[in-house]
């Protein structure tokens, strides 16, 4: 049979709206529903194969229940503006990939998805995608709902035998279902005091309301109690009324026709100008491939992919450049510091880095013995076999067959106790499966990305060659994708040996020169901290300055566990990061960490000064930027909605500091390729820090260059103006190897 995907599209904007936190493009638009629908709709394209496709959407005025019931959906609250403005935005992405777009006034997505299912036949296969449940009543042999469990990742697909198994019920009997449990959700009322249990086992008995009603008018219901009876008589009217409500109307005045929702050639050129546009540029990589989306003569896709990579290093980023400057997101000092820096990052990506792809396989095979072991030990604690990677079946072994303590966990926007790493870290030491389960994660994790990834993509001479984004992140670093070699983990035993598989070439040796706290030193400067650039001047610790100040103690009392906590406050507040967020990175309670924030606000004045001072100026004027002019734009700042508003200071509090030190390392790369020499090449650039190949007999005078330009780059003429505000030197650290993993700190003759 072929496939009709039918895209309830308000479900799945109004989930990724939610789900995804907010999500900016470089101009400071709000694209975070755009992008998580575009997410969604590549990813069944690529799992369900449709041959044809439509969306349905509502639109804003009163639909025919509105006007039946006048408390339909009351109690949802406004629609923000910041949602409003990405449905156009959705249109765009739906009508660049030629999707027909269906909507009438006076009825919801769900009315024309229900008659489209009713028109396409017997030869058809609909699959509905949506975010929601209401339209598990469509479901027949031929029709099945694709929706989504949690957030936009998390997805299952029902079918008759699905429903039945969730809820004892056939899909047709879904309505009778809401007819007496209501809907709280769309305020549909019900019969008041029958909820879900009550109403599936009365659905079960008496197969309808109608039938249900029947039986009682006539008295033939005699084991039900008394009190049940009573709420079912008095609420009669009301319970058929909401089951009209619920019911999803079939009979739509549409101009139908399944020819013309056939999925066959889109304009890739025009999908991925729209992508650039919206600042998607992860998502280029995974768009659909498959035949029915190709011109099959010009196989135009792949040439536009190709053509597309071909362009990347000069021209598409010289264009991106002239199109932020012109947008005043980058003065006129960034914009030539940026120029710059084009060629700069188009050697690195020719110099690759090499791997050792035989030490990666070695991993690997290690990596999956362990594996196995965890796996066997995991299910024989839980004594079950069980996936470990299904987030159901592990929250059901966790909770409901071990009894694991709840206490603190976060619930999924489903309701169910969430099992995401930030959530098992906090019952570490309440079972010993959890340790064994984060562990198990890790490792698959670094698997799949890394060791099963790295060695098919090195070319004939075991070189990686990554894609830098030079304007890849809204505060102005450098990121990197294909592969992402900017995020190799470093704090684990298993992340450093992965470091180790990147090498020096024969006779070199790899030189990596890191800014030691470099955003720290920033926040003091821009802050004018005093006590902070004391500590910074007299080369102390300032985590463990940090720790005594807001103990109240002298420093050598501070204990290893009082540094650690004072190093997530010190980041925390440079990330904006809320009372409970630094409760859960210090591993103390509320009451504490709010204690803890008071305490450091009071020490460190300039600091706190700077974070009002700061969040009142994004407010006034929309944007923040850096010493030297890069801007951010945050249109959400004034934001009705709390956690919109609250992500946005967290932004205006954050930017000044790291895209200060993304101009910064910029301007080092830029000055380090004038001086270096033959024999010494930069590899990569890794946020703070540089990775370099220098020749083995030039290590040390290559170090020397290195430090002196990464230090001394403040006293070029792009930072003049500025360079009053450093009041404190940068540090760099310098260290040398045969391979990443295995640096060593080295000394060098002046």
């Amino acid at each position: 049979m072929k496939r009709l995907v039918l895209i309830d599209a308000n479900a799945l904007i109004h989930r990724s709206f939610h789900a995804i936190p907010s999500l900016n493009t470089k101009k400071g638009d709000l694209v975070n529903a755009v992008y998580g629908f575009t997410s969604i709709l590549l990813r069944i394209l690529k799992e369900l194969k449709p041959e044809y496709i439509v969306t349905a959407f509502d639109l804003p005025k009163p639909t025919f229940r509105h006007l039946e019931y006048e408390d339909y959906k009351a109690h949802r609250p406004k629609t923000p503006e910041e949602l409003i403005n990405q449905f156009p935005k959705v249109k765009e992405i739906v009508k660049a990939f030629d999707i027909p777009i269906f909507e009438k006034e006076g009825f919801e997505a769900d009315d024309i998805i229900g008659t489209i299912v009713k028109k396409t036949g017997k030869d058809i296969e609909d699959m509905i995608v949506t975010g929601d449940l209401d339209t598990l009543q469509l479901v027949d042999k031929n029709t099945k709902v694709y929706t989504l469990k949690k957030g936009i990742t998390d997805t299952i697909i029902y079918d008759e035998n699905a429903v039945k198994e969730r809820y004892g019920l056939s899909p047709e009997q879904m309505v009778d279902f809401k007819g007496l449990k209501g809907d709280p959700s769309d305020n549909i009322p019900g019969v008041p005091g029958v909820g879900e249990k009550t109403a599936i086992s009365l659905i079960k008995e008496y197969k309808n309301i109608e039938n249900l009603y029947t039986k009682l008018e006539k008295g033939e219901a005699k084991k039900m109690p008394e009190s049940l009876k009573k709420k079912l008589f008095d609420n009669k009217d009301q319970a058929i009324f909401s089951k009209k409500l619920a019911t999803i109307r079939e009979d739509v005045p549409l101009k139908f026709k399944l020819e013309d929702c056939k999925l066959e050639t889109y304009n890739p050129k025009e999908v991925i100008n729209l992508f650039q546009k919206f600042d998607f540029k992860t998502l280029i990589s995974r768009l659909p491939t498959q035949p029915s989306l190709l011109d099959q003569n010009s196989n135009q896709f792949n040439n536009s992919k190709k053509k597309l990579k071909k362009i990347e290093p000069k021209k598409s980023r010289l264009q991106e450049i002239e199109r932020a400057y012109k947008e005043k997101i980058l003065s006129k000092k960034v914009y030539q510091l940026e120029k710059e820096l084009l060629s700069v990052l188009e050697g690195m990506e020719k110099n690759g880095i090499k791997l050792d792809v035989k030490f990666l396989n070695f991993l690997a095979e290690k990596c999956n013995l362990r594996l196995n072991e965890l796996e066997n030990e995991i299910c024989k604690i839980a004594g079950t076999q069980f996936n470990i990677n299904s987030s159901q079946q592990l929250s059901e072994i966790l909770f409901k067959k071990l009894k694991i303590s709840i206490e603190g966990l976060r619930k999924t926007p489903g309701g169910v106790i969430s099992t995401a790493a930030s959530e098992l870290h906090k019952l570490l030491g309440r079972h010993k499966i959890v340790d064994l389960i984060l562990e198990f994660r890790e490792l698959m994790k670094l698997k799949t990305t890394y060791l099963d990834t790295l060695p098919k993509l090195t070319d004939k001479n075991n070189r990686v060659h990554t894609n830098y984004h030079q304007l890849g992140t809204t505060t102005g670093r450098v990121s990197s994708s294909d592969p992402n070699l900017q995020n190799i983990p470093i704090r684990t035993e298993w992340g450093r040996e992965i470091r180790k598989a990147f090498i020096a070439d024969k006779g070199y040796k790899l030189l990596s020169a890191d800014y030691s706290q470099i955003e720290l030193r920033i926040a003091a400067c821009i802050a004018n901290d005093k006590k902070m650039i004391q500590a910074f001047k007299k080369n102390q610790d300032i985590h463990k300055i940090t720790a005594a100040e807001v103990n109240n103690i002298s420093i050598d009392k501070v204990t290893p566990q009082m540094r650690y906590q004072a190093k997530a406050l010190n980041f925390g507040v440079l990330y904006g990061m809320s009372i409970v967020g630094f409760a859960e990175a210090a591993n103390i309670s509320r009451n504490k960490a709010k204690e803890f924030i008071k305490e450091y606000m009071d020490d460190f004045v300039g600091i706190s000064k700077y974070v009002e001072k700061t969040k009142e100026k994004a407010r006034k004027q929309g944007y923040v930027e850096t010493i030297l002019g890069r801007r951010r734009y945050l249109p959400q700042i004034k934001s009705s909605n709390f956690h919109l508003r609250q992500a946005s200071e967290r932004m205006a509090i954050n930017m000044p500091i790291q895209g200060t030190a993304a101009d910064i390392i910029k301007a080092a790369m830029v000055e380090l390729s004038k001086k270096l020499f033959q024999g010494v090449r930069i590899l990569l650039q890794v946020h703070d820090e540089l990775v370099l190949e220098v020749e083995k007999n030039k290590i040390e005078k290559a170090a020397k260059i290195v430090e002196e330009t990464m230090e001394g780059v403040l006293d070029q003429l792009i930072f003049k103006e500025v360079k009053s505000i450093f009041k404190i030197p940068l540090k760099v650290d310098i260290k040398a190897g045969d391979n990443w993993g295995s640096l060593r700190e080295i000394k060098y003759k002046i």
